[in-house]
């Protein structure tokens, strides 16, 4: 695997694992995803709205494969 590869990796784990995370947290999932989009601009990473929605949706449908 090519070092690129290896921190892209590591890079999406992290998102990943931080919007699931904050998906699970006690708030209203526009709050949540309100805040996953400023954590993602903060680090340089444009996201429209609708491709979060589109990211959430991808989490769930892992999270209900691996239950």
């Amino acid at each position: 695997m090519k070092p690129l590869h290896i921190i892209l990796s590591v890079l999406g784990g992290a998102i990943a694992g931080a919007a699931l995370g904050l998906l699970v947290a006690p708030e209203k999932g526009e709050d949540t995803r309100d805040k996953i989009l400023k954590i993602l601009k903060e680090k340089g990473i444009s996201l429209k709205k609708s491709k979060m929605e589109e990211l959430v949706d991808e989490i769930e449908d892992q999270i209900e494969q691996h239950i």
